[in-house]
Formats: C-alpha cells, structure tokens, sequence
C-alpha cells in the first residue's frame, strides 16, 4: 500500500454506519480543535488544526463530510458559541472545500484554488457582508479592493498549505487504514 496515490484512499470497505460513525468522531474532534481557540496561545495552534477533521470527513465521502460539517456547528453552538462566526466560514469552509475538491480532481493547483476560493469567500462575507471583524479592528468591513485581493492571495497560500497537509496525512493514513 505504501507508495499509493493519496487521492485513492477506498472507502469501499467501509459501511455505512461505519463512516457515520466515523464522520461523528471527526465532527467531535473538529469541535473540540475549533473550541480549543478559547485558550489563548496554544489554543489558537490547535484552533487552526480544525480543518483536518472536515477534510478528512468529506474524503471520506462527500455526504458524511457535510454532514460533520454541519454536526460541528451544532457541537460549537452547544461548547463554544463565539466560534459559530468562525468556523462554518473559515476553517470549516476550508476544509470542505478541499474535501470536495479531492473527492473532484487530481491537479494540486485545482483543489488549491477550490479552498483557496472557498476560504475568500467566506472571510469575505464575514467581513462585508456580516461586517464581523474576523481580521481585527486593522481591517475595515468596508468593501477595498486591495484588502480584498489581499484576503485572496492569503487564502490561496493558506489553502496550498492544508492541501499539502492533508496529502501527506492521506499517505500516513493510506499505510495503515
């Protein structure tokens, strides 16, 4: 198995349950990550590792990744209500939208652009359309096109970081599941 394409990792052998079973664990473990942000320091550390679990879960299969999207919400409106904001449009729609872009193409620079997209998108409805403050006092929820090309260009590398990151954790999981 070592050696494998990252991007062939079979589900097949799974059932049903099984990956809702498993789908529900990453969508606990997202929550926690994303709750983690309330320590300050470390927490944030932890707090970024949130896009993994949503990652994994919609490569899994593209229903479960959804549905662990959605779970996570829920779980941080019960533990951590001030992530609500965050989460389903930074880290959460990151790792959707890389889950899904894995699940579509095989070309880095697709499934880059794909979160990259995903994750401008949502900073910029936060910041505009919300007018939540996602990036600090520093930056204006008054539409800029330099802030806004700047959250894209951000977003991208952000975005070729986490697909880096998850193929590499493909490959890990590929030897061993």
């Amino acid at each position: 198995m070592s050696g494998q394409n990252p991007q062939s990792i079979s589900t097949q052998n799974y059932s049903n349950t099984t990956k809702l079973v498993l789908g529900s664990l990453l969508a606990g473990s997202a929550a926690i990550l994303q709750a983690a942000g309330f320590f300050t320091g470390i927490g944030y550390a932890f707090s970024m590792l949130t896009t993994l679990p949503i990652v994994l879960a919609s490569k899994l299969s593209l229903r479960i990744g959804f549905m662990s999207y959605v779970i996570t919400v829920f779980l941080l409106a019960i533990i951590q209500p001030s992530e609500l904001f965050v989460f389903p449009f930074t880290t959460g729609l990151l790792g959707l939208s890389l889950g899904i872009a894995f699940k579509l193409w095989k070309s880095w620079i697709s499934i880059t652009l794909a979160g990259g997209f995903g994750l401008s998108i949502g900073i910029m409805f936060l910041l505009y359309v919300l007018r939540f403050p996602v990036l600090g006092p520093a930056v204006s929820s008054i539409l800029n096109f330099k802030t806004s090309i700047t959250i894209f260009l951000f977003s991208l590398f952000y975005s070729l970081i986490w697909m880096c990151l998850s193929k590499r954790v493909f490959v890990f999981l590929s030897r061993y599941f």
